[in-house]
This record gives structure tokens, sequence and C-alpha cells, in this order.
């Protein structure tokens, strides 16, 4: 967590006056432990919020301009919300422009603001950077106006927001575990219907390790929105069965199996089949969970990747050789890809005694067999999106 005492310094230094009225947010990252590209097929994912993420200073002002800035990026900026537009030359700031107005959308008024964000996650890493951004300011200025919150509501808008804003297709459950993360415990997410069981995450002595390959990934510039393209012609093919399907998601993988000879295109065959059985694999493990199996955890980990490598195709060779060399060292019980893919992250399951013998071997095999060096971190599993008062 942010030194806010040192925040809120830098804070006067840039927009003048004293401490006095600056209110202090705070929204986490999050990993994914397993259940990808199932959130916009209307399936299960099973995330947990981090206890890192990004921290955001607020100080009501006189007029109506919001004037944003953040200690992470060069680019800051003063919006008028009435005439907010996606700019490229705003560049980050697009991402809480995008909420604000689509708060104003459903009737939520603001008036002006000095805002100051400082972010913890590696941007681009796959563990939420823009739903925590997002977050926080909705969260932020809704609790500064006075408006009644509703946390799910607030995901929903920042799910709308960078859907038709930012024109990126995402599903629910990035924006859903930063709202509504709970400290110790996954949130199992049915991402169509959006209901919710906060499952306890009894560690045992294992802690997740999170591996960024810092390959950097782009999700609208990615082959994401095409999987999702795929997972909609497989519906319109088993439509013919089942002529009320319209999402993946909805199906078992009994129903699925007597049935994917209906789709005639192989990649979209293979498509549906990792989403189906991603599906179940994400019940499965929180089964696991539940009778405190966590080989079996492990186990559905290292299936789930395998499926993203081979069907999904949404791994990359940086991605792979981290799960490899996670797989080799001592004390792992399974490792994968996080996120949306083609970069970003791993997250493997290590017992706390070999944590640091891990970050040692797979850093320097990573190393070795990439362009790239890793960098880690141990996760904790903290809360969803509050107000820091201390």
């Amino acid at each position: 967590m942010a030194d806010l005492s040192v925040l809120k310094n830098k804070f006067v230094e840039r927009y003048g006056g004293s401490e006095e009225g600056i209110r202090v947010f705070f929204a986490p990252g999050r990993v994914n432990l397993i259940g990808e590209h199932t959130d916009y097929n209307g399936g299960y994912v099973f995330p947990a919020a981090l206890t890192f993420g990004t921290t955001m200073l607020l100080r009501k002002r006189e007029d109506q301009t919001i004037r944003f800035a953040s200690e992470n990026f060069p680019v800051s900026g003063d919006v008028h919300l009435a005439q907010a537009k996606n700019v490229k030359e705003d560049d980050w700031i697009n991402y809480p422009k995008a909420v604000l107005v689509h708060l104003g959308k459903r009737g939520y008024t603001f008036g002006g603001y000095d805002v100051l964000y400082l972010g913890e996650i590696p941007n681009g890493a796959g563990l939420s950077s823009s739903a925590s951004i997002q977050l926080v300011t909705a969260f932020g200025f809704m609790t500064m106006e006075n408006h009644k919150i509703d946390k799910v509501e607030l995901a929903l808008v920042a799910q709308e927001s960078e859907n038709q804003f930012m024109g990126v297709n995402c599903g629910i459950m990035d924006q859903f575990t930063v709202a509504m993360g709970e400290k110790d415990h996954a949130v199992l997410l049915k991402c169509n219907t959006l209901e919710y069981e906060q499952v306890p995450f009894e560690s045992q002595g294992y802690k997740i390790v999170i591996g960024n390959t810092n390959k950097r990934r782009g999700l609208v510039d990615s082959e994401y929105n095409a999987r999702r393209s795929q997972c909609e012609q497989a519906v319109g093919y088993l439509k013919a069965k089942f002529p009320d399907l319209t999402l993946l998601g909805e199906l078992t993988l009994e129903q699925f199996e007597a049935n994917e000879s209906l789709i005639p295109d192989e990649t979209v065959r293979k498509r549906a089949r990792h989403v189906i059985e991603e599906n179940d694999r994400v019940l499965r493990s929180v089964e696991a969970l539940k009778k405190r199996d966590l080989e079996e955890f492990g186990r559905l980990m290292i299936a789930s990747h395998n499926s993203l490598r081979d069907l999904y195709e949404v791994t990359c060779r940086e991605l792979d050789v981290m799960v490899e060399e996670a797989l080799k060292a001592e004390g792992v019980l399974g490792s994968r890809m996080t996120g949306a893919g083609f970069g970003g992250c791993t997250v493997s399951l290590v017992h706390g005694d070999h944590v640091q013998g891990f970050i040692e071997q797979v850093g320097k095999a990573y190393a070795d067999r990439t362009d790239f060096q890793g960098d880690f971190y141990v996760g904790e599993i903290g809360n969803g999106v509050m107000e820091l008062t201390r």
C-alpha cells in the first residue's frame, strides 16, 4: 500500500492549498486463480482481489473542472465531463473519464475535483490495472458526491464504459472482483447472472506467486475480440440442438461432448471446447478447495494452462516458458497463465518455505530462455474498493 503522507505532500505540491479536504480511496488489482476466457461466455470464474492496486487522492474544487494527474505517467489533463470523449492524447486519463461519463448517463452528477493517482499494478501485466483505476474513480467520486453506492452497479458501469468508451470487449470478471473482493476469499462468479459466492482460500502454508513475464500485451490490439467472435460462432452452430442457447457457459460438458460435431470449423470447435472444459474445471477447483485438496487444485491449474495453450491459443512463448520452469521448481502444486494472455502474468501455488528459491530459480531460467527479465510478486488476497481513513 502507498505511503499516504508522501502522496498527500505530492498532491499539495501539484495542486497547492493544504491537506485539508483530501480524501483517499483504494482499489485492488486482481488475479484470476482459474477460469480464463469463460467470463464473456457467461461461465464461471474464480478470481481474488490483491493487496496492491491503485490509490487515488481527491479534493473538491469550486468549479466544474476535473484535473487528472498520476505519479506513474507524465500525461495530465483537465476534463469537463459534458464534453468528454475518448482522445488518444489523453492516454490513461481515458479510463477514469470513461467511467465518469457512463455514470453520468445513469443520472449521477459530479462537480470539479483535483485528482492524483498512484498505481502499484504493472501496466499491461494482466492484473487489471484498468479495472482498478476505473473502480477507484467511480467509488471515490460517488462517495464525495454522497451518491448511494451499489458496488455491483459500479462494476457493471465500469465494464460498460470499457466496452463502449474504450472499445475493449471485456467481460465482467475484472471489475466485479475489484469491487467485491474480500480478504482471504476468492470469488466464485457466474458471469451471465452475477450470482457469486465468497469461498475461503485456506492456503495451508502455500502462497500465490504472480510471475510477470514483462511481455506487454494490449487487449484492443490482440486477438481477444477474434476469440469472442469465434465463441459466438460456436453458439450459432449449437443452436441447431439448443435453440435457446445464448452463451457457451450455459452448456454442461456432457451436453457439449454429445453435440460438438455440430460445429464444422475445427478452430471454432477447439475454442468452444476450451470454454466448456474450463467452466467445468472452475467448479471442480472450488470443490477441491472446500475439501482442502490443494494438490487437486494445482492439477486443475496446470490443465487450465494447457488448454489455453493448445485449444484457445492465447498463451505465448514467454508465458509457456515461465509455467514450464515453475513446474520444475520444488514446492509447486500448480502454475498457469492468468489474464487474457498474449503476455502478462502467470500464477503459481508455491509452498511458503520454497518461495524465495522459486523466485530465484524460475527467474534465472526464464531470463536464460527468453529476451525478458521476469518480476515476481507474492500475492496476498485482500479487500475490494474502499476509502482509506488512516
